[in-house]
């Protein structure tokens, strides 16, 4: 079933954007449904796959959950350049779910996961070093064709090249980096940013536990489950996540949201796995007033601020 606010002349349209196997939002989404009527802002949850939504209708659509786009990512793209008033907005859409960012964002200074990419057709020669690895396509969400295989195992390595394979034969490229062990007693940070006057503005962190297990064995559903804990973010922390940000095509100025993923790298200091400017979780409900701040976003964005 469809979330609708019914609206009234003269109030703001907010289209939330989901995909069709989640029609009524994550549950860490629907926090914002209060907050945003309020403030007498005019929600609707719709699917972006959708061809009847009329979508120059909204005064602002924001993209929440339409994580079944990794396999039609074209489509996704050209969608989101369609959609006049998008956060966040198509060219960042169309830069950010090609993990190939990565790249750009190490050369411009920010300390990131070391990454080899495998074209369809290339042959992969494992590294020399017998670590264990990580191995997904450079599209996906929620960790989908995502495995981890320890290279000193010679079945590990049948399967990690059995994997990459599997992407090749579907014609998508993959990228294979060196599984950080800080992660299974760290964890792994998320950074959350939301749009202030002055450009994307610190919210909260929380804690991500470790969801790579072993060989991808595929996923049910639409993402792996995540153990989330509130988690207060570092000095060092926030230091690179702002210095990725001022890397963003464009400046970061244009962001309603931004998610930050670090791990500590192996001299602890963190490093870049993921910069999530597409359909991040945000877990609103993992700090007190998130919901209200981001709906406090949205309603600047709406009357012409941040």
């Amino acid at each position: 079933m469809t979330e609708h606010h019914q609206s009234t002349r003269g109030r703001p349209r907010v289209a939330l954007v989901t995909c069709a196997r989640l029609p009524d939002l994550d549950p860490d989404d629907r926090l914002l449904l209060d907050p945003l009527a309020r403030r007498g802002v005019a929600v609707d949850v719709l699917d972006w796959a959708d061809p009847g939504v009329d979508w120059p209708a909204y005064d602002l659509a924001v993209l929440r959950s339409p994580w079944d786009y990794a396999l039609r990512r074209d489509e996704f793209v050209a969608w989101a350049a369609r959609v006049p008033a998008l956060a966040n907005p198509g060219d960042v859409v169309r830069w950010n779910t090609d993990k190939r960012y990565l790249a750009e964002l190490s050369a411009a200074g920010v300390p990131t996961v070391p990454t080899s990419w495998i074209a369809p057709g290339e042959t992969w020669r494992p590294p020399a070093e017998r670590g264990e690895y990580v191995v997904k396509p450079a599209v996906s969400a929620g960790s989908q064709d995502t495995g981890c295989y320890d290279l000193a195992d010679p079945g590990h390595r049948a399967l990690a090249a059995a994997h990459l394979r599997r992407l090749s034969d579907a014609g998508r490229l993959a990228m294979v980096q060196p599984y950080l062990g800080a992660v299974d007693t760290a964890g792994e940070t998320a950074l959350l940013f939301l749009a202030g006057p002055h450009g994307p503005t610190f919210s909260h962190a929380v804690r991500k536990g470790p969801m790579l297990t072993g060989p991808d064995l595929g996923v049910e559903g639409l993402f792996r489950p995540e153990e989330i804990t509130a988690r207060t973010a570092t000095a060092e922390q926030l230091t690179v996540a702002e210095k990725a940000l001022a890397a963003v095509p464009g400046g970061p100025g244009r962001l309603l949201y931004a998610r930050v993923d670090l791990i500590p790298g192996p001299d602890g200091a963190p490093v870049l796995v993921e910069l999530e400017l597409t359909e991040p979780s945000l877990f609103l409900g993992h700090a007190d007033g998130a919901a209200d701040r981001l709906a406090d976003a949205i309603l600047a964005r709406l009357d012409g601020g941040v």
